[in-house]
């Protein structure tokens, strides 16, 4: 499984050099990978997702799919934890995005391909529950904690979402053993292939319009990664010890966990006036780390 890892990091490499390298020719704009972003979310992410569950209704997956959302709680609730404390308030320290940041990660674009890689539909169909209870917490406690306002309009948001949205009609059609036709279900799979090549060149774009060198220099940055990307992950798989879900399900976890920052917390800094350029540089760091970070999780679960 460590070689399959390594691979798979190898590649989202290579894909993440050749998107940078297309924004530097300016084949892509800041426009275009935007809007690529926006595709990856709305369309291709949630066609994977609802790909996930046209399985056979099987007790044994909705027993694992119930392990991954009590997982998925456990790893959340240690991110927290990490966070809380290990970044305090301080007087000029962008204590907000350094939190949101170390807490909510890049479940989807990273972790989608990486679980994809390793256990195909199965895993994104565990993954799913990982994503529902991110999105939960994101346009709650999160947009919460970015406005400084306790806010219900946030709490409805997450109803709208297309993964959320993906995920109840997956579920729906799951449960109901509900096949789509062959015809759909290739054109959907051809969209579903996308995912990969699309959500890393997004990385490489993104990563390449922030001072690396510079920004590699700054300590707090380093800090904060190294808690987005080995702390958090760790204490999680150190809960998982306490419980005896099965393997892939605690392997889709912390694959989940491992991954970078989110994306969304440099747009919800946009959105409410945060230090949104901070955001991006946390976001560029951990997204180019995660690629060593995010296969060094799994060897270190296969050790345990």
């Amino acid at each position: 499984m460590a070689l399959v890892v390594l691979r798979q990091a190898v590649i989202m490499l290579i894909l993440i050099v050749m998107g940078a390298g297309c924004f530097k020719l300016k084949i892509l704009s800041k426009e275009t990978v935007t809007q690529i972003s926006g595709l990856v979310l709305k369309v291709v992410n949630p066609i994977v997702i609802l790909l996930a569950y046209q399985r056979e209704l099987d007790p044994a997956l909705v027993k694992s799919l119930g392990w991954t959302f009590l997982l998925a709680a456990v790893s959340y609730a240690c991110a927290f934890a990490v966070a809380y404390l290990g970044i305090r308030d301080k007087a000029g320290r962008e204590t907000v995005v350094e939190r949101f940041s170390a807490i909510y990660s890049n479940c989807g674009f990273m972790g989608i391909p990486l679980v994809q890689a390793m256990f195909g539909y199965e895993g994104v169909f565990y993954l799913t529950a990982f994503l529902t209870v991110f999105n939960l917490l994101v346009w709650s406690h999160g947009v919460m904690q970015m406005s400084g306002q306790r806010s219900l309009k946030s709490l409805v948001r997450v109803l709208y979402s297309p993964a959320i949205i993906a995920i109840l009609v997956g579920l729906v059609l799951f449960f109901l053993q509900i096949t789509l036709p062959s015809l759909l279900k290739d054109t959907l799979e051809m969209v579903g292939a996308l995912n990969s090549p699309l959500a890393m060149f997004v990385a490489g774009a993104t990563i390449i319009q922030t001072d690396l060198l510079g920004v590699l220099k700054k300590p707090r940055i380093l800090y904060v990664s190294f808690l987005k990307l080995i702390v958090i992950p760790l204490a999680s798989m150190g809960a998982f010890l306490l419980f005896s879900a099965p393997d892939i399900v605690e392997m889709t976890v912390t694959a989940a966990a491992a991954a970078p920052s989110a994306a969304i917390c440099t747009m919800q800094c946009l959105n409410y006036k945060r230090n949104a350029a901070y955001a991006a540089e946390i976001f560029g760091v951990t997204t180019l780390l995660s690629v060593a970070t995010m296969p060094l999780m799994m060897v270190v679960y296969g050790l345990l």
